[in-house]
């Protein structure tokens, strides 16, 4: 009975919670824009227009959110993990900083990573399915190129959120007074720039796992999806997709960093949010 309030009353647990809240309003801001996105990156797709127009006449506005149930439950999951650990390791990779000063952009970027390539192991329980069909390989393959993925991606985007808030709004790292369009576009580029540093890797692994092991598998492996990619659709490939991932990123980042910095406001000052009044 005690577990909730004795949770709250911890900065990780609080952490935790709020991160949670900004996968939700991650989830739902985005969903759409991220079902034209992985249909984009599949062979020969069409425009983003052309994928809306068929979704929306063969399935209606629900077609957008199709399967939303478990992405919301899942994400909201793994982005309060991913928000609690990155507070953790931000401090722990530079121990040097006060803990009454924000941690350093060194501090940041390496907890970024560390968050990102710990998200990989969290998620590696997905695969389960893959090692009973494909054994350890079928893992490894799926392990490698989400961590190869997902580490620099956070380093990135968590430094770029800190580096433009204080560039929007100086001094709001330590006095948590920025308003609520500085954490919208600051949370929108981060999630432009850690889009832009792994998008290739992204289609690489929305290849791989499309590969069902009722077929012959079409790629043997990363290098040999990324060759064969290119050689037969060329470079362009890479980035195929890449304008409506951008939108989704800014528009779906800026949400999440927003949701996760209200509620972390209301969970440490009793339900006050305290920023400033101008939007």
């Amino acid at each position: 009975m005690d577990f909730w309030p004795e949770f709250l009353a911890s900065s990780w647990g609080r952490e935790f919670v709020a991160g949670g809240f900004g996968g939700i309003a991650g989830i739902i801001s985005g969903y759409p824009l991220d079902t034209l996105r992985i249909r984009l990156q599949q062979p020969n797709p069409g425009s983003a227009f052309s994928i809306l127009r068929r979704v929306m006449a063969g399935e209606g506005p629900a077609g957008l959110y199709r399967g939303m149930g478990a992405p919301l439950a899942s994400v909201t999951f793994q982005n309060a993990m991913v928000f609690q650990t990155y507070a953790i390791l931000s401090r722990a990779f530079d121990s040097s900083v006060s803990a009454s000063d924000p941690p350093s952009y060194k501090g940041v970027a390496l907890g970024g990573v560390g968050t990102g390539a710990i998200q990989s192991i969290l998620l590696s329980p997905v695969e389960l399915s893959i090692l009973k069909t494909e054994g350890l390989k079928g893992v490894y393959r799926g392990f490698v190129i989400t961590v190869l993925r997902d580490a620099p991606a956070h380093g990135v985007y968590f430094w770029t959120y800190e580096y433009m808030r204080e560039q929007f709004h100086p001094g709001c790292r330590k006095n948590g007074q920025e308003n609520l369009r500085t954490m919208l576009t600051a949370g929108g580029l981060a999630g432009v720039a850690s889009w832009l540093c792994c998008y290739p890797l992204d289609v690489v692994k929305t290849r791989l796992q499309a590969q069902t092991p009722s077929s012959p598998l079409q790629y043997k492996g990363i290098l040999d999806c990324f060759h064969r990619s290119v050689r037969e659709e060329g470079y362009g490939v890479l980035w195929r997709g890449l304008g409506t991932a951008v939108a989704r990123a800014f528009v779906v980042n800026g949400t999440v960093f927003a949701a996760y910095e209200i509620a972390l406001r209301c969970l440490f000052n009793n339900g006050s949010i305290q920023t400033e009044n101008t939007i």
